[in-house]
This record gives structure tokens, sequence and C-alpha cells, in this order.
């Protein structure tokens, strides 16, 4: 199969914002004890935190994390977590029927944040309790001084602010399984009031409004319409959330399913320019696609905790998908669909970092170690930042029962705003069959250089040739990526050999 495909240095999408590729931590399963947080393990520091953990995530660099949730901030008391750990109630969580010990809280976690090379994304509780709490939170977080709640955050040990300029209106209000779940209108009412009186605070914070928490919802796509209409002028972001399965094991329709993801972020898309036109406003708004992973392996599992047969234990193994290499290939799709649509999309929250689908697991007293996902996800946030580039892109493709002429080759491509240097990530979702790419590069050359800057191939990375239920595990990394072979420049043109089922990373550069 041979596919032709075309990029032209004109042809941009827009500039990626960083926090594309940002993720998420919240108190679920082990994601923060025995995650992030292991006081007696061997790499722990004097905080308590997992170095072996930080540095795999020093690798991936992630740009912003969010926390404390996700559903358990539905109905969190951010105040549980400051002041002396011999202090903090024990309280029970109603969203994953757990008991949290508050042993890690604010003051810990931007110590982790800090550590990890990662700025703080928080969220703020507007399902049991509002507007007053979210600006108490804001000014003990932010507030240099002279003031009730700041004061209080100095006596607790942090002298200087913290300075966090992303905060989450809550989590998923439109969920049935969200503690206090509110319709569109009562949502909007009350994320407006809470934009304005957080903006009070501090004009420069950049405020995310609750989209739907999935495009199933039969609630969607008038919700946005709702929210969007109380809050538009007061917020910067309208948050989408999207899992994916394959619980019918059909890989074909599994990954083709970015192009439902496609579908969700044009529609959202279209309702921000819609409601932007009546209200006759200068501002934009933009999306966070602030949950998105693969989860389903461990659904089965999880049901007896979930549904409360095993009481209330503290951080027991929650939502610990272990990622196959079909996995693999879907979290690349899903990544080059976010770079294509990176006008709109901002920022992205991979859920979530450590344990709780994640792609770095730990094992309690033992070692960390990564998942087949890591992997994409690592070359997306370390080579894809600077200008997505709009490809041209002539594949055959195949029907599904949810989109038709999906093409086998998925592909985005990236020049870098730091060294110049062409990044093309691509996913060859054929069963069985090569894809014999040829990739033409227009407007890079420069006849008054001896030596062009995109004719060398600095970089190829491949992960192939794995049966699609292969799986990486403390003891053995079976999936991951080896050089890749055969690719060459002549003539402004890229060529490459694409096995099937697979995914690659290439780059050129001078």
């Amino acid at each position: 199969m041979r596919a032709t495909v075309t990029a032209h240095k004109d042809y941009v999408i827009a500039k990626i914002d960083p926090r594309l590729y940002g993720s998420f931590i919240e108190h679920l399963g082990r994601a923060v004890y025995s995650g992030i947080y292991e006081p007696d393990h061997a790499t722990a520091d004097e905080h308590g935190f997992r170095q072996d953990v930080i540095e795999l995530i020093k690798d991936i660099d992630v740009p912003v994390t969010r926390y404390p949730g996700g559903n358990f901030v539905s109905a969190y008391n951010w105040e549980d977590g400051i002041g002396p750990k011999e202090d903090r109630p024990t309280r029970l969580d109603l969203a994953w029927h757990t008991s949290e010990s508050n042993e890690v809280g604010i003051h810990e976690f931007a110590e982790w944040a800090e550590q990890a090379g990662t700025e703080m994304m928080l969220a703020v509780n507007l399902g049991s309790r509002g507007l007053d709490e979210a600006r108490a939170f804001l000014e003990y977080v932010n507030h240099p001084g002279g003031s009730y709640w700041s004061d209080l955050r100095k006596q607790n040990g942090r002298e200087e602010p913290w300075d966090v300029k992303l905060w989450c209106l809550g989590n998923e209000m439109d969920g049935p399984w969200q503690i206090g779940q509110k319709t569109a209108a009562e949502y909007g009412r009350v994320a407006f009031e809470t934009a304005k009186a957080m903006r009070a605070f501090d004009k420069n914070i950049e405020l995310v409004v609750c989209g739907s928490s999935s495009p199933k919802m039969p609630t969607y796509p008038e919700w946005e319409g709702t929210v969007l209409d109380y809050t538009y002028d007061t917020i910067d972001y309208i948050s989408l959330h999207m899992y994916f399965d394959n619980h019918e094991k059909n890989t074909a329709n599994y990954l083709a399913k970015a192009c439902l993801l496609d579908n969700y972020i044009d529609t959202v898309a279209a309702v921000i320019k819609t409601t932007k036109a009546k209200k006759r406003s200068n501002h934009d708004v933009y999306i966070s696609f602030d949950e998105w992973n693969v989860w389903y392996h461990s659904n089965e599992q999880d049901k007896d905790l979930l549904g409360g047969n095993d009481g209330w234990p503290h951080a027991p193994a929650l939502l610990e998908d272990i990622y196959d290499f079909a996995d693999t290939l879907q979290v690349g799709c899903i990544l080059n669909t976010f770079i294509r649509h990176c006008d709109v999309v901002k920022i992205g929250c991979l859920a979530q970092l450590v344990n709780v689908i994640a792609p770095i697991m730990t094992v309690k007293g033992g070692p960390a170690w990564r998942q087949s996902t890591y992997y994409p996800y690592l070359y997306a946030s370390q080579y894809g930042r600077g200008t997505a580039l709009n490809l041209a892109v002539q594949c055959q493709g195949y029907d599904t029962e949810f989109a038709s002429d999906v093409s086998y080759l998925d592909i985005s491509a990236v020049e870098s705003d730091k060294d110049g240097a062409l990044t093309f990530f691509i996913v060859n979702r054929h069963p069985d069959e090569n894809i014999e790419l040829d990739l033409s590069l227009q407007g890079f050359s420069d006849p008054s250089l001896k030596e062009q800057p995109h004719q060398t191939i600095i970089m190829d990375k491949v992960m192939a040739g794995h049966a699609l239920d292969t799986k990486n595990g403390p003891n053995a990394e079976q999936v991951a990526p080896k050089d890749g072979q055969g690719a060459a420049i002549k003539q402004q043109i890229l060529t490459a050999s694409i096995a099937p089922m697979s995914y690659r990373m290439i780059r050129l550069g001078a």
C-alpha cells in the first residue's frame, strides 16, 4: 500500500501550547499513595516522594498537572489537607468509596510539582461546596500575605504564594455519578459567579469551565451552549473528557475511534464560535481536554470496590489498566488528533500520570516501570512542541460502524520553534500491510544554503512487530521503541516503509 503526504512550511495549523501534553493526579487508587508518595520507599526523599517516579516524569517533561480531581474534588474540603499531618482528618471519599487520610494536601502536592518540573492546575469544589470555598482556596494559594488565608499558609510553612494561574471550576458537573450534579443552567450560574469572584481577586488567572464529560451524555452538546451562555466572557477554556475502550476486541473499530474525538472537538469548537458570535464578544475561548486516555481493562476487577462491597480501604488498587500494544497505537492516534486540532485544543491532560490508567506504574516497595503507552506520550511531549503543520494525506482507508474511509495512515507533523527540526508522528492502522510512504517537503529548502536544514534524519524510533495484546510489566519492557530502518531523504522527498500496526516517529534536521 502506498501513501503520499505533502508538508509545506507555510501550511500551518497553529502554534502548539506546551500544556497540550499535561497530565493529572487525583486522590484515586494508588495515584498519590504508593504512586508519587511513599515515604518508606528506598528512593523516597525527606518529603516522601518517590524519586524513581519523578525521574520518569521528568523524562516526559510534563508541563502542567491537574489536581486534586476529578470526581474526588466534588466532595473535597481543601482545608483538610493543610496544617500538621497528625491533625488532619480522615474522610470517606464518596467518589471512589475509599478513605482519604489527607496526608498529602496542597503543600505536599506543590512540593512534588516543583520537584517534577510541572505547573499546578488546581480544581475547586463546585459540587458539595461553592464560591466561598473557591475564593478562600485561591487566596490561600496565591495571595502574598496580610490576609487570613494567606497568613495561614505562612503559618503552615509556605512563605511565598504559589501563584497558580490555571483553575478548574469543578469537574464533570453534568454527570449523575458526580457529588452535587447540576443542570447546565444551575452549573452555568454558579460557575459564572465563582469565576467573577475569583477574577475580582486576580484578573490574570485562567479559568476552565466544565463541558460535557463525554460526547455520549444525553445533554451534549446543549450543555456547552447553556454553560457558555452564562460564562463565556469570564472564562478561558471549556473542558472536555473522553475515554477509549475496546470491549468488543475489534481492532479496526478501536483504532478508528480518534474519528469520534475529531467530531467531539469540531462540535464543541462550533458551539464556542456560535456563542462568541451571539454575544458579539472579542474574547476567545479554547478547549481544555483535561481528561483523556484508554480505560477499560480494569472495569471488571473494580466493580466490587466501587460498588461499596469492600468497605472503605485507603489507597487500594483502582483503575489499574495494564496496557497492551493496541493501546500504544491508540494513544499515538489520540495525540496526533490533538496536534491536528491545536488551534482550538490548547490544554490536554492524560488521565492519569501514575498507577491509575497511567503510563507509569509502581510496585509498592518495589520498582517503577513504563507501560507501553509511555512512549508515544514521551515523544509527543519532547518533540511535539512548536508549530503544527497541515498535511495533505492520500492513503487508502476503511469503513467502520461509525466512520467511513478512515485512513490507514494516521500522521501529524510539528516544526520545532527551538531548533527548527521537523517531526512526524506516524501510526499504520493496517493489520498486515506495510505503507510505502512518500512525503514531499515543500517550502523548507533555501537555495542560499549549501546544507539544507531538513535533509538529515536525526532520529527515527519505531514500535512494531508485537502481538496486539503484548504488555509491559515490572520485570520486562517487551514493548519499547527501537531505531527505525530504511527511511531516506532525496530531492526533498522522505521515503519510509511503515510496518503494519506500528507507531513511528521520524525527525528531520540539519
